[in-house]
């Protein structure tokens, strides 16, 4: 079958070339357009098969002759299949338009059928109403709007509401302040590249750049929680997991330097490095700690589940070392250290700048080097992971895992032997 190009002029004396193949027709229209004094002829061709009329202009001719050729075959070609359909197909078409007409929809059945078939060639043919609700459950058309600053903003008012402790709602503060202000953006549009590409900029140790990490995620699973992004959108969940070495943390005081620590720092200070150093209380543990806690009398400081990191009460014994830097400063009740914890970092740098003298260079201060120390010469001296561990509020594979470093049994007689100088006779 060929196609057939005719020629007609209209009531106003305008050319219209109509092309034809089997029943179907279409018209090009020659229109004369003048723009910056310039007169040129377009040809516009009348194309109604998605269902609706569209006028494709062409500046030549035959291109128009050929694009209205296509266009016929194409309607032609449906209207034989059309012309072609038994009782049961037409029936089928029948409740097609109808299902269409039910939705509201005024969408050419075939192009229907166009997206449906592009859409089995990708999910299959059992998945494209699941795939379409999962579409929708995660990205819903009246999902709330937060920034990450205002997401921030949110947690950490409830972390505060439900008694978090002082030290992690801080910690959480100053981490995510950091993640807000790199990323100045509705919390929905972060992606796991974002997030990867920050954790990988950071010129930090990798126990840090871990816990900027989980601050993050904290968040974005908040974020899923409110409903501000969707179920399984966590975009922190598929970046790299931080490893750091269990060496990276390990790091200890030998008996001399702590005796060093000790003599430099002032007297109010003095039981806070003594209970770090022979009773391997965390900074934040002591920080929080009542003199009420300590018992010298019994012999043991009282770790309260509110004070504990680990949320459980647990018993420090006070060994005869310890007892003798406490005696003198201890009292009733208050605060071991009623300071923020700016100053008691800031004391620490002090301490460290003190110990310089004209022959001995100053002792560095250590992160965590003090509780580090108590649990190594305390594994040295008792030989007992388990006992030590019940004190320092760890499991035992944690201890050997992270926290216990080989010292000598001699180092440890040391260590534990340390003591204040007894004062001068007036």
């Amino acid at each position: 079958m060929n196609t057939k190009l005719k020629t007609r002029q209209t009531d106003t004396g305008g050319r219209v070339r109509s092309v034809t193949f089997g029943n179907c027709t279409v018209d090009i229209y020659s229109r004369t357009k003048k723009v910056n004094g310039y007169t040129y002829t377009v040809f516009e061709v009348a194309d109604k098969s998605n269902g609706t009329r569209r006028l494709r202009s062409f500046n030549i001719l035959d291109r128009a002759v050929a694009e209205a050729e296509a266009i016929a075959r194409r309607l032609s070609s449906g209207e034989v299949v059309a012309a072609q359909m038994d009782s049961r197909a037409s029936a089928s078409f029948g409740r097609a338009i109808e299902l269409l007409n039910e939705a509201g929809l005024d969408t050419p059945l075939e192009l229907v059928a166009a997206h449906y078939v592009e859409a089995v060639k990708i999910l299959g043919t059992d998945k494209i109403a699941t795939a379409a609700q999962d579409f929708i459950r995660r990205n819903p058309t009246e999902r709330p709007a937060r920034s990450v600053r205002e997401v921030a903003d949110e947690l950490i008012e409830l972390k505060t509401n439900r008694k978090a402790s002082a030290r992690y709602v801080e910690d959480l503060k100053n981490r995510l302040a950091k993640l807000a202000t790199k990323f100045s953006v509705n919390v929905d549009s972060v992606t796991t590249a974002d997030i990867q590409g920050w954790l990988d900029g950071m010129d930090a140790a990798p126990r840090t750049v871990r816990n900027f990490r989980n601050s993050a995620s904290a968040l974005f699973k908040f974020s899923e929680a409110r409903g501000y992004i969707a179920r399984g959108e966590n975009p922190v969940t598929a970046t790299e997991k931080i490893k750091t070495k269990n060496s990276e943390a390990i790091e200890i005081y030998t008996p001399d330097e702590v005796a060093r620590l000790l003599a430099a720092a002032p007297d109010s200070f003095k039981p806070v490095l003594a209970i770090q150093s022979f009773a391997g209380l965390r900074s934040a543990e002591v920080m929080r700690l009542d003199w009420q806690n300590v018992k010298l009398g019994r012999g043991h400081i009282e770790i309260t589940a509110a004070n504990a990191k680990t949320a459980s009460r647990r018993i420090v014994p006070i060994l005869p070392n310890l007892a003798a830097w406490l005696k003198a400063a201890a009292k009733k009740k208050g605060k071991i250290f009623p300071h923020s914890r700016a100053y008691f970092h800031e004391l620490q740098r002090e301490i460290s700048k003190r110990t310089k003298t004209a022959a001995l260079a100053a002792v560095p201060w250590k992160h965590n080097a003090l509780r580090h120390s108590f649990i190594s010469y305390r594994c040295a001296s008792i030989q007992n992971v388990a006992q030590v561990a019940l004190e320092a509020g760890n499991s035992p594979a944690m201890i050997f895992g992270h926290y216990r470093e080989l010292v000598t049994a001699d180092d440890a007689k040391k260590w534990f032997s340390i003591k204040p100088e007894p004062k001068a006779a007036k």
